[in-house]
């Protein structure tokens, strides 16, 4: 059932960025064999998804940088190792599988590293820091073999498979534009870097946190931080430009993610803001991000154009014909089709409008599908998972090129997806991709 190589002659080769050999995993299991399943980031996102990943197999190994929360989690899993060093973590024999449910810019050098060494991974939304990032993550999933996951759970919805199957049945017609919004961000953003700091508490492991991300001092409350959540530390991160991806980033690997499938959209070709840019530090409190694709069978047109609005941003009201005293939903998206309107809150189900028009008509719901258990069976050859890297890169490569865009707003920024450039913004190719601390350097990205 296990995979056996030589885990710590791979940390050092991997911190000196040496070469790896490729691994194609062999390993067979019965019906009744336990997966051993690891998981780095056991608080927040992270205690679900090891939670709902693991029911009836074996957690073997937990990691997390807060000694809090990895106490909380080895109550729950007395019998798994603890680490608060995931690079320790995969010195470990045994695993099959890891969960990554961190910050965001630690998901690739984590995933890349239990790839490489075989293991299958399960990798919370947005799959990585940058577009490279991404890139290289579907590549190497499909170079050593390995089952793969994006922990956008909403694509095994029922109403996100619903609308899928509405869309593409034609019951709009060819969709002519497309909308999507949230009212994220719900932490800070529009900030800069605190001028003070603070002493590092001694359950937290700074150094270990901040990972391949520069060296920054400890700042504990303040600037609209809610009980317990430090500037940075334990959920405000996802403001800061260091570590996460903002409001887009963060929930547009959701919201943005029906409207690629339905519609089978390639990768953007133009992408351009109407919003502020971020200053050094944070993304902006609010953004509205235009992408155009070229057309495809599923929509009218030679191109097609997408709008992205968080921050409180929403479309406007009347492209929705929504019965009296009905509004837009906070999360959701838009679909403006040649004969009709689909509408579809985040977490909810499709709707087509006007409602007179389609009094009639039955929408058959799709069933819903497990998510984390398609990922935890697909490791053991008993199913398939649905948003695999190969999907699930190229969807992340397209949000993440919103967060380039938005630091241009006086000019649309035109995207090569297959050299991976930004053909006409020079500048904006610095932030295709990005370098790693010293010490930090993980094989395959840097």
């Amino acid at each position: 059932m296990t995979r056996h190589t030589t885990r710590r002659a791979f940390i050092q080769s991997a911190a000196a960025g040496i070469a790896l050999p490729t691994f194609v995993s062999s390993s067979v299991f019965g019906a009744n064999d336990r997966l051993n399943i690891a998981a780095v980031g056991v608080g927040g996102k992270g205690r679900g998804d090891i939670e709902s990943t693991s029911r009836g197999q074996n957690v073997v190994a937990i990691c997390d940088v807060d000694d809090r929360t990895l106490g909380e989690a080895e109550k729950k899993y007395p019998g798994a190792k603890t680490y608060n060093d995931w690079r320790r973590l995969l010195e470990q024999k045994g695993i099959d599988a890891v969960t990554v449910s961190t910050p965001d810019h630690m998901h690739a050098p984590i995933a890349i590293s239990a790839m490489q060494l075989g293991k299958h991974v399960y990798v919370q939304k947005p799959l990585a820091h940058t577009i490279h990032e991404a890139r290289q993550m579907r590549l190497l999933a499909k170079q050593y073999g390995v089952v793969s996951q994006m922990g956008n759970q909403g694509h095994s919805s029922s109403g996100y498979r619903t609308l899928v199957q509405l869309i593409q049945a034609g019951s709009i017609g060819k969709v002519q534009e497309a909308h999507a919004w949230s009212n994220r961000p719900i932490w800070p953003q529009g900030i800069d870097r605190p001028a003070t700091s603070d002493p590092v508490p001694s359950y937290l492991h700074w150094d270990l946190w901040l990972g391949v991300a520069k060296e920054r001092p400890f700042v504990g409350g303040g600037q609209g931080s809610k009980r317990d959540r430090g500037v940075y530390h334990p959920f405000n991160w996802r403001g800061w430009l260091d570590f996460g991806v903002g409001a887009l980033g963060d929930m547009g690997c959701h919201i943005i993610d029906p409207v690629v499938w339905s519609c089978e959209l390639g990768a953007p070709t133009k992408v351009w803001s109407d919003g502020p840019a971020p200053n050094r530090e944070t993304f902006p409190n609010w953004g509205i991000i235009h992408y155009q694709f070229a057309g495809t069978k599923q929509t009218a047109g030679e191109s097609f154009e997408m709008t992205w609005y968080d921050g409180g941003k929403k479309p406007a009201e009347e492209l929705a014909p929504l019965p009296d005293g009905e509004s837009l939903p906070d999360n959701g998206s838009l679909f403006i089709g040649e004969k009709g309107v689909l509408l579809c809150p985040h977490g909810g189900s499709p709707r087509l409008l006007p409602t007179s028009q389609y009094a009639d008509y039955k929408i058959e719901a799709v069933e819903e599908s497990d998510h984390y258990m398609q990922w935890t069976n697909a490791c053991k050859g008993a199913d398939k998972t649905t948003s695999h890297f190969d999907y699930a890169g190229p969807l992340t490569e397209t949000v993440l090129l919103g967060t380039i865009a938005i630091r241009f707003p006086e000019q649309a920024v035109e995207w090569d997806s297959k050299k991976l450039q930004v053909t006409n913004v020079a500048a904006a190719n610095e932030f295709v991709r990005k370098s790693y601390r010293d010490g930090w350097q993980v094989k395959g990205l840097s």
